[in-house]
């Protein structure tokens, strides 16, 4: 019998079991081994990956936190830059872009005392239209059609339109994904191609649905009145657009005092005096920082969310070396396309997309379609936005909305004429009128519409518009990868 230790001699006398004292280490099962070995991997590598997205960020902080210590005179601005993002087509999440821009751009310019606007869109294609009405209200200013709404006199600290200008060239322009550069693209070419005249599409869309026949009176019954005409003259008129009065013979209203006409030239104001013609070149436009960005959304991405997941250091590296870029200024121009879709190609694109819409018809897709330069920028990522294509759902939308329209119609002008009377049903929830009906038809054509148009824009069949006015006068900045000494190079 061998001797007991003095020590596990004093621990048996502390209560503790013999034979906890006497068994010998063993490997556990060949579950909890599985189980150990894949959580330890995982949780050291989401540790390592978060550990090197934290030393790739604080490196290029350090880079660029000394210029944030100059001194500046009380009258100096910081420099200032414009940040855009569109919502990724097929997620709800319209901010993803911008959260992207928060997490992995922000910091560095934060660091570098650089001051920034973001401006982010709630639905596919706002960005472009943003863009072009931007663009069309500065050049009517510049010809005279508008006046300035700003004070004529200078006060401390308001910036003329040409400090404001100059400001802007020295700052940049930040686009987060090839979506928003499209959309930006696409703005930037229509801002400076379409005339002056100023286009009321809600008002254009009415009158173009108002003429189709779709709300057109077809009982053949003469002794019913038509909707929104009654016998009485006394009665009040049911308010359907012919029985309310016109907004344009409402000057002299006497419900309304005259207003005073606003002072304009007579010269400028008359459309047929007013050269609307785009112009022959384009001025000087702010440079442009493109960001690489994907959203992966549906389940068909799932591995590669994961992957992002476990990946976070890939896109911190991104943003900072493009916010890097941005802030030592290293600017290039653009570089050119070799070929482009001219415009008689886009206009054909859209009218087969939207034919092939009304069919409930995908179009024919031809993912990655180089174009050339600076224009095939982040072109991998257009395979992950065919499955988000809206046109087949706005199909069948549009084809079951329009077939229960008719049966709607018909009930909401019976009860108006007081055919018949209303159900129970229809007392406890009232049918829409048939000015109510005008309205959603109107929105939803509108929704439609505009989901059609961005998805012309940013589809994998469309690519990037150009213009050879931008030869010469875009410019980029020049994200040229820098590798970091003890840092991963990834």
């Amino acid at each position: 019998m061998s001797r007991k230790s003095g020590v596990r001699a004093a621990l048996e006398y502390t209560g503790i079991p013999a034979n906890w004292l006497s068994a010998r280490p063993r490997l556990p099962s060949r579950n909890w081994c599985i189980f150990i070995t894949v959580s330890s991997s995982l949780i050291s590598y989401y540790a390592y990956d978060r550990r090197q997205a934290r030393t790739i960020r604080q490196s290029y902080v350090d880079r660029v936190k000394h210029l944030a210590d100059g001194p500046m005179k009380s009258t100096e601005l910081p420099r200032k830059v414009v940040v855009y993002g569109a919502k990724w087509p097929g997620d709800e999440d319209h901010t993803q872009a911008v959260r992207f821009f928060k997490k992995y751009v922000k910091p560095t310019l934060v660091a570098a005392a650089i001051d920034y606007e973001i401006i982010g869109t709630r639905h596919s294609g706002d960005l472009a239209e943003r863009v072009a009405s931007a663009i069309i209200k500065d050049r009517r200013l510049t010809a005279g059609v508008d006046q300035s709404p700003g004070l004529s006199l200078p006060l401390p600290g308001r910036l003329t339109p040409e400090q404001k200008r100059t400001r802007e060239l020295e700052g940049g322009v930040v686009l987060i994904g090839r979506h928003t550069f499209k959309e930006y693209m696409a703005g930037l070419k229509r801002g400076w191609s379409a005339g002056l005249e100023l286009i009321d599409k809600e008002e254009k869309l009415a009158q173009e649905l108002a003429s189709d026949g779709m709300f057109d009176d077809t009982d053949d019954d003469s002794q019913s009145p038509p909707v929104g005409i009654v016998d009485d003259p006394n009665a009040e008129p049911i308010p359907t657009p012919s029985r309310l009065p016109s907004s344009h013979n409402a000057l002299f209203s006497p419900l309304k005092l005259p207003s005073q006409p606003k002072h304009q030239n007579p010269t400028i104001s008359n459309p047929s005096l007013t050269d609307s013609s785009p112009p022959a070149t384009v001025p000087p436009q702010p440079p442009l920082l493109l960001v690489s960005s994907v959203n992966y959304v549906g389940f068909r991405f799932i591995p590669h969310m994961i992957w992002g997941f476990f990946n976070e250091r890939h896109k911190t590296r991104i943003g900072c070396e493009a916010a890097y870029s941005l802030v030592i200024n290293r600017i290039r121009e653009f570089q050119s396309p070799d070929s482009m879709l001219d415009l008689d190609h886009d206009v054909q694109l859209s009218k087969d997309a939207e034919t092939e819409s009304e069919e409930g018809k995908e179009p024919n897709i031809i993912q990655g379609q180089p174009q050339g330069g600076d224009l095939d920028f982040d072109l991998a990522s257009e395979s992950v936005l065919v499955p988000h294509s809206p046109i087949s759902n706005i199909a069948s939308s549009r084809k079951s909305y329009y077939k229960t329209l008719p049966e709607r119609l018909a009930t909401a002008r019976q009860l108006a004429r007081g055919e018949r009377e209303p159900t129970k049903e229809e007392e406890k929830n009232p049918p829409p009128s048939e000015v109510e009906l005008r309205a959603e038809r109107l929105n939803k054509e509108l929704r439609w519409r505009g989901e059609e148009r961005a998805w012309m824009i940013v589809g994998p069949s469309s690519g990037v518009n150009w213009d050879e006015r931008f030869r010469g006068v875009l410019r980029v900045f020049d994200t040229q990868r820098i590798d970091d000494e003890g840092l991963e190079s990834v």
